[in-house]
């Protein structure tokens, strides 16, 4: 029993440790004043969820939902240079940008696997912000650092001085547009502005990682808590909900958008991912061209990213393992129930050859095989506002 007890405390002490040790965004006292759920996450202790992921779920895709994501990263590029630079960063092409555009794209090693997924926001030829992924901030800015040397740019990780929100779903432009300065209605879909939100200077980008229309803002992490408050005030007649990380997970799913770490990483490359759309061989020389180009002509891939609907009960989760006719062919990456289809739906690596829509391919949960089909993605249609 002492033994027992001690090893207890270990581990209380332990966790204790852990949860002093992570990040914290401003809104931190805001989110457990609104009865978060908090998990660690990237470094960061973030809301998991608040009135619970099924509640929060259709909320956005029905209403309106704010999310903190101010656990972003962000990587200022300012010099002469800039654009020539980022032009051998990224994978995309930047020279189709223009002043108040956004560009995603990929970070690639030369190996061409994947140093992070990003957005590019263009405010001058000599002016850029990247938006990164939380868990790579810091590998990112020594990475772009890293490569900079011979370009004449200056490189800033802005990240600690900037807090992010995103209000996703139809009714976002609504509940927005009564507190900002600027005309929603002529901010296309990867197009930003700056404006007043609130009378709080922002950064203002109709972007998002849920497939429906909505906008990020970028703002001071000393402004961000009562910009916080008034859009949950003003979204209030429209049924607007915080949200947590686990709903922005199954909405993303639900796009079969990527996640780094999941669907994307050092391997498998982005042409194995289907992002071969964000890779523009003809613009001349990038970082992982070479190796990319490579796999691109020799034809085939062994194998690619597809989505699985199951055909009956069950939710696949990340690493379970996909089989045909009783042999492994491949493995779950991103899994989840969809409430939108109301089964359950997953991301997953498989063999070439059993990649095609409407196969027939099993995933074994808990001991079980469960029937799926191949089906095309996104598993629900996209709302954005296109251009």
């Amino acid at each position: 029993m002492k033994n027992f007890l001690q090893t207890a405390a270990d581990l209380g002490s332990m966790i204790q440790t852990i949860t002093t040790n992570l990040k914290t965004t401003p809104l931190l006292d805001l989110h457990k004043e609104l009865g978060a759920k908090l998990v660690p996450f990237a470094g960061w202790n973030m809301p998991i969820q608040f009135a619970g992921v099924l509640s929060e779920h259709t909320c956005v895709r029905e209403r309106v939902g704010l999310f903190d994501v101010s656990h972003m990263g962000e990587i200022e590029v300012k010099g002469k240079d800039a654009k020539n630079f980022l032009q051998f960063l990224l994978s995309n092409n930047v020279e189709k940008m223009f002043d108040g555009s956004i560009l995603y794209s990929l970070m690639c090693y030369e190996t061409g696997g994947v140093v992070d997924d990003l957005l590019a926001y263009r405010f001058s030829e000599n002016h850029y912000f990247l938006c990164v992924n939380a868990s790579n901030s810091d590998k990112d800015y020594d990475w772009i650092a890293r490569h900079a040397s011979s370009f004449n740019v200056n490189i800033k990780n802005t990240s600690s001085e900037t807090s992010q929100l995103a209000l996703q779903g139809p009714d976002a432009k609504n509940v927005l547009q009564s507190l900002c300065d600027i005309s929603l209605d002529d901010l296309s879909y990867y197009n930003f502005r700056k404006g007043m939100v609130n009378n709080v200077e922002s950064l203002i980008s109709r972007t998002g990682y849920t497939g429906e229309d909505g906008f990020e803002l970028y703002l001071s992490p000393e402004k961000v808590s009562e910009v916080f408050r008034s859009l949950m005030e003003q979204g209030r007649s429209y049924g607007v909900q915080p949200i947590g990380l686990g709903a922005r997970d199954t909405l993303r799913i639900e796009m079969g958008y990527p996640l780094y770490g999941n669907e994307i990483d050092n391997n498998p490359t982005p042409l194995d991912a289907g992002l071969g759309w964000v890779i523009k061989f003809d613009k001349g020389e990038f970082l992982g061209r070479g190796s990319l180009l490579k796999q691109k002509e020799q034809g085939s891939l062994r194998r690619k990213l597809v989505g699985l609907k199951l055909l009956t009960r069950g939710v696949p989760r990340a690493h379970y393992q996909v089989f045909k006719n009783g042999e492994s062919v491949g493995e779950v990456t991103s899994g989840t129930f969809s409430p939108t289809l109301n089964t359950g739906v997953g991301l997953c690596y498989v063999s070439s050859e059993y990649s095609d829509i409407g196969n027939h391919l099993d995933v074994k949960i808990r001991d079980q095989l469960v029937a799926t089909e191949v089906i095309q993605l996104p598993f629900v249609p996209s709302h954005v506002k296109k251009r």
